[in-house]
């Protein structure tokens, strides 16, 4: 494949055998060829987001502002898939049966280290919605005549799961909305409001970044408040980790679900769940899981056959995250999304759905035209903005208000790629 060839030659650090050399940021991103960053504005370091832009693989016949799904792995972090899945292919049952144990064993070290937290607190999963589900499912503090509460920016399967709790644990479940236009206020003061009015509340779902509108929630805050009243939170933060710069401890959290083939660039198929040191018998083995003992974390999740190549390749991954540096990408990001929310603001018929107050949004954001709230409303300008001039977006339902559409650039995304969408939505809600 095009340009991957180069990393080989360069003796990349990759893969398992990167798991005992962790050096300086500065010595990191010279292994990938990166620069450091230039004092100042490190969101706008042109020579430095140049060379994170070459490290991917991009078709840019298409201005593609639909990172959210996933994010694309860069050139070191795919060879080094490619290199592992011939590996184990290779090398089969004998790999799998003797010796795939002890590195994925080191794997999850080496994902704890950066998460900074205990290995014995995180466990491998296929993606944030495993992670999240058995979370939920497997929660037991629950009794008949509880209540668990969610919220309309909540991932959808997040909210099956939730609803899915009032047959299987007789509870009271509870759905509430987001304010719009939201601030961090209007958020806090809509979560004590929940608390205070919800009988016998037991059980919380909440999500760090939303997928539908890209808003930051205070979680720290609200995880204080339900702290308080003796209720549990469990976390989506498929969003945030790799898009915000955060400490999993200062969250307040105790059950966490993370992706890492979002922001962190990991091949797909990949997540983690979290669950803090004292609160493992707070959720229930997994089918009755006996593969690991009761006091081990893995016994909360069990995939199956895993994907080898791309566990052992999450290093890699890891790697090239730290290179570039979370601080980096949570700044780079959200200068991304304010340059086309500032222009977009001026749109007479725009309405943006994330706030600019500081620590209320990321890379991620969402917009609808007023009055224009249906499905076929958002699709039909989906579809204008994609085949008309060649951007991509894509459409979110369940908000309360009405749906939207998302806007997530990458860290390949350009400041010209930004303002050809600025354009076409100028052009597509002109019409409006």
């Amino acid at each position: 494949m095009t340009g991957i060839s180069e990393f080989s030659r360069r003796g990349l650090l990759g893969g398992v055998a990167a798991l005992g050399v962790v050096g300086s940021v500065q010595a990191q991103s010279a292994n990938f060829g990166i620069p450091s960053l230039a004092a100042g504005n490190a969101a706008q370091d042109s020579a430095f987001w140049a060379k994170v832009s070459a490290l991917y693989e991009v078709d840019r016949s298409m201005t593609n502002l639909e990172n959210g799904y996933w994010g694309i792995m860069a050139k070191p972090v795919l060879e080094d898939y490619l290199n592992q899945t011939n590996r184990v292919n290779r090398e089969n049952t004998a790999y799998a049966r003797t010796t795939f144990g002890a590195d994925a064993d080191r794997v999850v070290a080496e994902l704890a280290r950066v998460a900074g937290v205990d290995k014995n607190e995180v466990a491998l999963t296929r993606g944030a919605t495993e992670a999240l589900q058995n979370l939920i499912a497997n929660y037991n503090r629950l009794q008949p005549g509880d209540s668990a509460l969610y919220a309309d920016l909540d991932y959808d399967s997040m909210q099956y799961a939730m609803e899915w709790l009032k047959g299987r644990r007789g509870v009271n479940v509870v759905k509430i909305a987001m304010p719009e236009p939201a601030t961090r206020q209007a958020i806090l003061d809509t979560y004590a409001k929940a608390l205070a009015e919800t009988p016998k509340l037991k059980l919380m779902l909440l999500t760090h970044v939303s997928h539908r509108t890209g808003i930051v929630m205070p979680v720290k805050e609200i995880a204080a408040m339900a702290k308080e009243k003796g209720v549990d939170i469990i976390l989506d933060a498929a969003h945030s980790w790799g898009q915000l710069d955060f400490a999993i401890a200062d969250l307040g959290v105790d059950f966490i679900g993370f992706n890492l083939h979002k922001w962190v660039g990991a091949p797909i198929g990949l997540g983690y769940l979290y669950i803090r040191k004292g609160r493992l018998d707070a959720i229930d083995r997994h089918y009755g899981d006996e593969d690991w003992d009761v006091n081990d974390i893995r016994s909360r999740v069990h995939t199956g056959t895993t994907n080898f190549a791309a566990t052992l390749a999450l290093p890699t991954a890891l790697k090239l995250h730290e290179a570039i540096g979370v601080p980096a990408k949570a700044a780079r990001l959200r200068y991304l999304r304010d340059l086309w929310v500032a222009k977009a603001r001026a749109m007479p018929n725009v309405e943006i759905l994330t706030p600019d107050e500081p620590g209320m949004s990321a890379g991620i954001n969402s917009f609808r035209v007023k009055g224009k709230g249906s499905k076929d409303d958002n699709n039909a300008l989906v579809v204008a903005l994609r085949d008309k001039h060649k951007v991509l977006t894509v459409r979110r339902s369940g908000v309360a208000k009405g749906q939207c559409i998302r806007v997530s650039p990458a860290l390949y995304t350009t400041e010209a790629e930004i303002e050809r969408f600025v354009a076409a939505l100028a052009i597509e809600t002109a019409k409006a």
